[in-house]
């Protein structure tokens, strides 16, 4: 009887009863299970009692993010929880996109990501995507079956910071080193963090192509990301 009280009372947790730092830890739950009304309802919430739309981002979204990429990457969760999980978030995002916008706030960096040419995967990009988002970048997809022209005109149109490419086929991974010796040759190699992924590659081979980092998962990339760009703007300051 007690387990389907317990049952019950999961249930009628009503949101705006729940103090704030409650209600943050209920929505990192709900982000968990890929609930992404009660993420959209979470962040109104929040923003109705007077959180900075920045506040709501860092310490509900990302935080609750934190812990699912954390899980992902030890095996707990996988790929369809984190879909979901993404996608709540993305409900949270969208109510917030254009506040964090009137208010200024700068995405911490920018990232064109793409799958290369001969490929058609794009779960695993999808993932990075979002992870990278919920770190608080801008993302850029450019999709699946990319040539160097379309990395080109990608880069040139947005100016991210990182470029992103991901494969899953060996027999498409050689064409990132395609598209970074293009980089080398004209002359822009070191305007950008280039990170690699993909099922089949490893260490080796992103330093082989000459990326700036190889990311076994979605969760190392937004932490990845985030580190390189930090060093990178550091020593440009140094």
């Amino acid at each position: 009887m007690d387990a389907e009280n317990q049952n019950t009372d999961d249930e009628d947790i009503i949101l705006s009863e729940l103090g704030d730092d409650e209600l943050v830890e209920q929505m990192h739950d709900d982000l968990y299970d890929g609930l992404k009304e009660e993420i959209e309802e979470g962040t109104n919430l929040l923003l109705g009692r007077g959180w900075s739309a920045e506040k709501v981002l860092n310490v509900a979204l990302v935080g609750g993010m934190k812990i699912v990429g954390i899980d992902f990457r030890d095996g707990i969760l996988f790929v369809p929880e984190v879909l979901l999980a993404a996608n709540a978030m993305k409900g949270g995002m969208e109510i917030l996109r254009p506040l964090l916008a009137e208010t200024g706030v700068k995405p911490i960096g920018k990232m064109v990501i793409g799958t290369v040419k001969g490929d058609i995967h794009d779960i695993g990009k999808n993932l990075v995507a979002m992870m990278m988002e919920g770190a608080g970048f801008e993302v850029v997809d450019i999709g699946i079956n990319n040539s160097v022209d379309e990395y080109f005109a990608a880069m040139e149109e947005h100016k991210p910071d990182i470029l992103g490419m991901s494969a899953l086929l060996t027999t498409t991974m050689p064409y990132m080193k395609v598209v970074i010796d293009e980089m080398v040759k004209r002359g822009v190699r070191n305007d950008y963090v280039v990170l690699v992924g993909g099922a089949p590659l490893n260490e080796e081979f992103g330093e082989a192509v000459g990326a700036d980092g190889y990311c076994r998962d979605a969760a190392q990339a937004a932490e990845m990301g985030s580190e390189l760009l930090r060093e990178r703007r550091e020593a440009a300051h140094a």
